[in-house]
Formats: C-alpha cells, structure tokens, sequence
C-alpha cells in the first residue's frame, strides 16, 4: 500500500523541511510513502473563500484516483490516541486499499466536493496548527504508528 500526503503550498521554513524529510526517511523503511504539494493558488485577493476553497477542492481532487481512500485531516474529524492511529492504519492496510490519501486543506478547509469525496475525517489536535507545522506532526505520527505496529520501542506508555 501506498500512503500519500497531499498539502497546499510549499514548506518554506527549512528546519520545518528537515523535519519532514527526516521522519520521510524514516517512514519508507516501514511503507511506502510520498508528500505531494499542491502550489499555491495565485492571485488569491480577488477570490473569496469559498471561491479559494473550491479552487483547492479542485486541484485536490485531480490528484485523487476512484479507487483511492481519502482521509481528511480536519478539526472537526475523528482523534486517536498513538495506539488507536496504529490500529486504525492496520485495518486500513489489511483492508487492500492501493493508496490510502491523507489531505490538508487550505488556509479556509475544504470545499464541498472534497468533503463529500472524504471516506473519514482524523483530527490530530483540537488546537489549529500552521499548514506548514502540522505536516512534520502528520509524518511523525505516522511513522510512530509503524513502530508501534513492529513493536518497536520507539512509542512509550
């Protein structure tokens, strides 16, 4: 299986980037996995939000294959412990899904259609994080999942 991230805009803060690519590193020992960056909507002033969101929505979707599951990372989805994150990765693993997407949304969310695409929405804090901070958070959680499925010591409880 492949696990894809899909983000809005480029990381232009490097040690935010270092992160991202150590723990990138990290994880394709344990999956196969890719971060795909949207660019940057240009000329966004003359657009409203909703206008902006659907503009996204679109550029997101055509990254997004019929067979694929995609996961939005949303305030108000779902939130796991490390543990319950491994486990729900593993069904999803054991389930055959090819690709298994996860998505950031813009500066304003998601519009409608990607909603409405979305099989499940997953919070990784109630707090809001900077679309720039929360990807190194996503990666990292994500290769934490894998140790703790390898019950490797890495995790703690």
């Amino acid at each position: 299986m492949l696990i894809k991230l899909i983000a809005i805009g480029k990381t232009d803060n490097q040690a935010i980037q270092r992160l991202i690519d150590d723990y990138s590193k990290r994880l394709n020992f344990y999956i196969k996995f890719e971060l795909e960056l949207i660019p940057d909507l240009k000329s966004t002033k003359s657009l409203s939000e909703a206008q902006q969101k659907e503009k996204e929505g679109e550029l997101i979707l055509k990254k997004v294959l019929p067979s694929d599951e995609l996961i939005l990372l949303d305030e108000g989805g779902k939130m796991f412990s490390s543990v319950e994150y491994s486990q729900f990765l593993q069904k999803k693993m054991n389930s055959g899904v090819k690709q298994l997407i996860f998505v950031i949304g813009g500066p304003y969310g998601f519009s409608e259609a990607v909603y409405n695409r979305g099989q499940s929405k997953i919070s990784l804090s109630k707090m809001t994080f900077s679309h720039q901070m929360i990807r190194p958070f996503f990666i990292e959680q994500l290769y934490r999942a894998m140790t703790i499925l390898k019950g490797e010591p890495y995790h703690h409880q």
